[in-house]
């Protein structure tokens, strides 16, 4: 499977599209997405965007319940919703249109445009693509147990990624089960879905339905 950026995402659904194409693999964007944010957010329009917070940046469309909690830095896209209890602990890039549900926890993240967290979910460490969907309580799991760096398993290779915290890569136009749980270095391609309560590792080819380890479908 192709995991290279170029092959996952569609940059033109983010404002972090510039700084994505620097890139060759997207965890390697993990490390800087808080200084990017930092970077981002003074540049953005005055006349768009609200700064409830230092370090916070809300455009004037987007709906944030008042018990949501706005770490920094974040950014909120327009017409996004921050729905009751949301916790975005920081270094969030919430893109255009999307969910961010009853709480959902964000940390370390960019959201494209129109991606729904709606109910229940963590996402850490991670970059989830242009509509792709996590089902209630679907997680990314971003440390492993035993505390060693993560590894991508993708077929018979391993690719080093260096990093302690990864949780997982969404392509474009994912779907997530409920209750499912993406262990750390989880790739999953675009047009990729996953059958709820599924324990997912390693990379997901694109226009696959992953059914469970060792059994997934190529999408007709």
């Amino acid at each position: 499977m192709e995991l290279k950026i170029s092959a996952l995402l569609d940059l033109s659904h983010t404002l972090a599209g510039d700084y994505l194409a620097q890139f060759e693999y997207p965890w390697q964007a993990l490390d800087g997405i808080k200084d990017f944010i930092l970077a981002l957010g003074p540049t953005l329009s005055a006349d768009e965007y609200d700064q409830p917070a230092p370090n916070v940046w809300v455009h004037k469309t987007a709906k944030v319940f008042p018990s949501a909690y706005l770490g920094t830095p974040c950014i909120i896209g327009p017409e996004t919703e921050v729905r009751h209890c949301a916790f975005i602990r920081g270094s969030a890039l919430v893109g255009a249109n999307c969910v961010v549900g009853n709480s959902v926890e964000l940390k370390n993240v960019i959201l494209f445009d129109n991606v729904q967290t709606p109910h229940y979910n963590y996402v850490g460490d991670s970059i989830l693509g242009f509509k792709s969907h996590m089902g209630a309580g679907s997680i990314t799991s971003n440390v492993k147990s035993d505390k060693t760096l993560v590894v991508v398993k993708n077929g018979e290779e391993q690719i080093e990624t260096g990093r302690k915290k990864f949780g997982a890569i969404l392509g474009d136009h994912v779907e997530v089960g409920c209750n499912s749980v993406l262990n750390p270095g989880t790739i999953l391609g675009r047009n990729t879905s996953v059958y709820p309560t599924s324990s997912v590792r390693g990379a997901v080819p694109p226009d696959s339905i992953f059914k469970a380890p060792g059994n997934i479908a190529v999408r007709k």
